[in-house]
């Protein structure tokens, strides 16, 4: 249900503004550091939900997205998968199918199973990410939300990426505040290493930094480091939906709107044997066949995920992460929103300031994380 003007989620007004690029110069290549394996969330929000503060209150399903005028999907993007299944070819004219005095009646459309739902789910996820991979530039604005207790954390800030492939680089940074609280992260890529700059309430700011040549090294024993596809494995917005979609299994998709913006929303579930792997004292629970109940996982932790893909341009709105709050152990309760990230006025193909990644951080405080990032580094699924 879309809630009234006054009970709105946000307030601000969702663009996607698709602009055919002319600017074929050639760009280092770019990284983004990924959150720890579980920490799906971004990254100031994974740290409430590391933290495991007990997160209260249902956020309103409606937002403002408003719909600007059609723009043309990217190019290479999928196109989704219409509502409907399609109708059945036309007859041939050799064909030599007898005459009927009155075309057949049509037949209703046979739900799909459970299987069919989760295929369509994937390849809508599989699409959008694609996109964003193929994109010559990115830029949006993004905000963030987290509740626990009777406290709200609200975030905003901006993401601008450039280039495809080995070529991506990327800026993503945001502050987000609580009470007399603020916390500020910075992930750039300068082509040579991928910096995040933290700084966490009154705590003393840190900075690491990746070797972004030695990543693409272990990227070519891999053998993915020419692929299309490339950029889920080294930072951005896609790299998110990327980690979403390696932890998580979609098992569903609806036809709906935010607002008057067509979206698909599409939820998933963890991958039993990853979620195993992380609550290593509940993986003979997570593995039996009634596996773990949603307020059988860590306070704070995500028990499912919800997307908002939009229809026409297949891009990611919204990204939701749900659990039943709580400090453990609790009674079982419906599935509450904990986190949500939206991305809004977004550009797609028009002219990027390069300056926006070019970052000289001073050396004090700063450690050199690659040696223990690079094991990490794995394929994404297919």
């Amino acid at each position: 249900m879309i809630r009234p003007p006054g009970d709105r989620f946000f307030g601000k007004t969702l663009k996607v503004v698709t602009t055919a690029t002319t600017d074929t110069r050639r760009k280092p290549p770019g990284f983004r550091q990924p959150p720890p394996l579980w920490m799906t969330v971004p990254a100031c929000l994974g740290i409430w939900v590391v933290l495991g503060f007990p997160v209260t209150g249902q956020p309103p399903a409606g937002s403002v997205y408003q719909r600007s005028a059609p723009a043309p999907a990217p190019a290479e993007t999928a196109p989704a998968p219409a509502d409907d299944p399609p109708a059945s070819p036309p007859t041939s004219p050799t064909s030599h199918t007898a005459p009927t005095s009155s075309p057949p009646a049509p037949q209703p459309a046979v739900p799909e199973s459970a299987a069919e739902q989760a295929g369509r789910a994937e390849r809508v996820v599989a699409a959008a990410l694609a996109g964003l991979s193929r994109a010559p530039s990115l830029s949006a604005r993004v905000r963030h939300l987290v509740r626990f207790n009777d406290m709200v954390l609200k975030g905003s800030g901006r993401y601008v990426q450039s280039g495809v492939g080995e070529e991506q680089r990327y800026r993503y940074e945001y502050r987000l505040s609580a009470t007399d609280e603020e916390f500020e992260i910075l992930d750039v890529c300068d082509g040579i290493f991928a910096w995040n700059f933290r700084r966490i309430g009154q705590n003393p700011p840190q900075v690491e930094r990746i070797d972004v040549r030695r990543i693409r090294e272990r990227l070519d024993t891999l053998g993915i480091s020419h692929r299309q596809d490339q950029s889920a494995y080294l930072g951005g917005i896609q790299r998110h939906l990327g980690l979403l979609r390696q932890y998580f299994h979609f098992t569903s998709i609806t036809p709906t709107a935010i607002d008057d913006l067509p979206v698909w929303r599409i939820e998933g579930t963890w991958d039993r044997d990853t979620l195993a792997w992380i609550v290593k004292e509940k993986a003979e629970a997570i593995k039996s066949e009634a596996g773990v109940a949603p307020n059988e996982l860590p306070d704070g932790m995500p028990f499912s995920v919800r997307l908002s893909i939009s229809k026409r341009e297949l891009f990611p709105v919204r990204m939701e992460w749900l659990a039943v709050p709580g400090r453990r152990p609790t009674p079982p309760a419906p599935l509450q929103v904990i986190a949500m990230m939206e991305l809004y006025d977004v550009r797609i193909g028009e002219p990027v300031d390069v300056s926006a990644f070019v970052y000289k951080p001073a050396t004090e405080g700063l450690s050199d994380i690659t040696d223990g990032y690079l094991p990490q580094v794995q394929p994404l699924r297919q």
